[in-house]
């Protein structure tokens, strides 16, 4: 049984509608240590994916002290309550925000420079050192169809304004469907930090340009200066058959899923 947090969330709620054998989590907004313990142990639960967190950077930069107890704190609650049980926590592409290589990253290139990012990585550490067989997934930014949340992907199809984007500027992103189909392996990893998602040779404004031209939509697509790369070697997690799409590919799949788009 696999105890999910989060679970009406984006990610969350997609594991919770492809995976089998899950159960829900009650919101933890504000749980002590022994809350948490009680949740677990009520579940039946002998996995917990957490996917619950603030995520919006501005938010977290706002907001430090709440970034930090969702962030860190709770997840920390659920490495002491896990006991024997396989933790998996989401953590984000963002710790690599401050590295001076251009990438693709690998794992030992962490350098974060925001709050969000920083609070990520300093959960990596603590829970890892709680529970060394964790898995932290650094996620890059996913994506779906339907309504909620603007992601890549609603970005691009629904644009009547010119969209920005750099040909210097290389950054995966992610089909959360794919996400969800792998959780199993996920489950399977040996503890420990794992770039996590789609990869991708071509640049943010050549993947754009291509697939909006898939999707038959007339909008410019404007070249810009590069911001900082968010670019991952997941090489280390394909190693054990966790595998993704390539980005421009997954962006496909999901047009076709959506419902004959293309």
């Amino acid at each position: 049984m696999i105890l999910v947090t989060g679970a009406t969330g984006f990610v969350g709620k997609k594991i919770m509608d492809i995976c089998s054998d899950t159960v829900a989590a009650p919101s933890l907004r504000n749980a002590s240590l022994d809350d948490v313990k009680r949740v677990v142990e009520a579940s039946g639960a002998d996995i917990i994916v957490h996917t619950a967190a603030i995520s919006d950077i501005q938010d977290c930069e706002a907001d430090p002290e709440g970034s930090y107890r969702a962030n860190v704190e709770l997840p920390i609650f659920l490495a002491k309550a896990a006991e024997g049980r396989k933790l998996v926590c989401f953590s984000s592409d963002q710790v690599y925000t401050g590295s001076e290589k251009e990438g693709p990253y690998t794992e030992g290139d962490e350098k974060p420079a925001n709050t969000y990012a920083r609070h990520k990585l300093e959960m990596e550490d603590r829970v890892l050192d709680i529970c060394p067989d964790a898995v932290m997934l650094r996620a890059e930014w996913m994506y779906d169809f339907g309504p909620g949340k603007p992601n890549y992907y609603t970005i691009v199809r629904n644009a009547t304004d010119p969209l920005r984007f750099s040909s210097g500027n290389y950054r995966g992103v992610t089909y959360v469907k794919e996400v969800a189909e792998n959780m199993e392996k996920v489950i399977a990893l040996p503890g420990g930090a794992y770039n996590f998602g789609s990869e991708t040779n071509r640049s943010m404004f050549d993947i754009t340009k291509e697939f909006a031209k898939a999707l038959g939509c007339d909008i410019t697509i404007e070249d810009v200066p590069p911001l900082h790369n968010l670019w991952m070697d997941c090489s280390k997690a394909r190693k054990y058959g966790v595998v993704f799409s390539e980005v421009l590919d997954g962006l496909l799949k999901c047009a076709k899923d959506e419902g004959g788009l293309l």
